[in-house]
């Protein structure tokens, strides 16, 4: 048997969480030394605090842990249950990695307030280009919503192209559309030469020219766009153009190595009022 000390050792909790789950009826002692009040516990109790403490990190309270203890769940069971909770977290993480990096951006936004970009934005025409793409909705135009949207088409895109045999001669090029509400039609696309066929299960389009865009290149990850966008935005509407519709994305260098280095040139078509 281990006294409570080396078991806390062992079990890497404190003396004092064993003494608390012995109060609420856990994960009492093996034995009690009823002259010296020592608790001892046997080698066996360390699979039960194993359990315990993996059930608590899933989340569960210490009345909902009792229940599963005493159901008795297999070792497959439980590792399912601890698997689920790890993408669950490994989620949240990415997700609040995301959240901290728009917030940055919208920090630097606000650092920039006043300062207009000069040499950042390029006035030119767009040629056309055609694309294969597939299509889905967003719930707005936030970075927030667009990013999970967007990042699983493409590589569904790629996928079918890939069986389709059609290959991609350019940039990938990222179109939105206006839908219902703030909802957005978000449109992830790659540059083709083939033609549209019914027999493909995604559109191949053209890409109208546009014969004037406001153009500026962003640096970094996507989720951090707001600042560029409203920096061509303070561009456009202090050399009095208007903006039509969205802007179109061109993935310079994405999707491979550090976020840090990928480069879009977003298009803003432009007309003077």
């Amino acid at each position: 048997m281990f006294t409570i000390g080396d078991f806390a050792h062992l079990g890497r909790v404190s003396v004092r969480m064993l003494r608390h789950y012995d109060a609420v009826g856990l994960l009492p002692p093996a034995h009690v030394d009823p002259s010296s009040g020592y608790r001892f516990y046997t080698a066996a109790q360390l699979q039960r605090l194993n359990r315990l403490l993996a059930l608590k990190d899933l989340g569960l309270t210490l009345d909902q842990v009792r229940v599963v203890l005493d159901e008795k769940l297999s070792v497959e069971q439980l590792h399912g249950m601890l698997s689920l909770r790890r993408a669950e977290l490994r989620q949240q993480i990415l997700a609040d990695e995301s959240r901290l990096r728009r917030v940055e951006a919208r920090l630097r936004a606000i650092e920039r307030e006043g300062a207009m970009p000069t040499d950042d934005v390029v006035v030119k025409p767009v040629p056309s280009a055609r694309v294969a793409r597939l299509t889905a909705t967003a719930a707005s135009y936030g970075p927030e919503d667009i990013g999970p949207v967007i990042q699983p088409l493409y590589p569904e895109l790629m996928a079918r192209l890939e069986r389709a045999g059609v290959p991609i001669t350019g940039y990938g090029i990222a179109t939105y559309e206006p839908a219902e509400g703030d909802q957005v039609l978000v449109q992830a696309g790659v540059t083709v030469s083939v033609s549209p066929s019914d027999s493909y299960d995604f559109e191949v389009v053209d890409l109208p020219a546009l014969a004037s865009a406001a153009t500026i290149v962003h640096r970094g990850p996507m989720d951090d766009v707001d600042a560029t966008y409203q920096s061509v935005a303070a561009w456009i509407e202090a050399h009095g153009y208007r903006q039509n519709g969205f802007a179109r994305e061109v993935y310079l260098n994405y999707g491979d190595g550090d976020p840090a280095e990928w480069i879009t040139e977003l298009q803003l078509e432009i007309t003077k009022p």
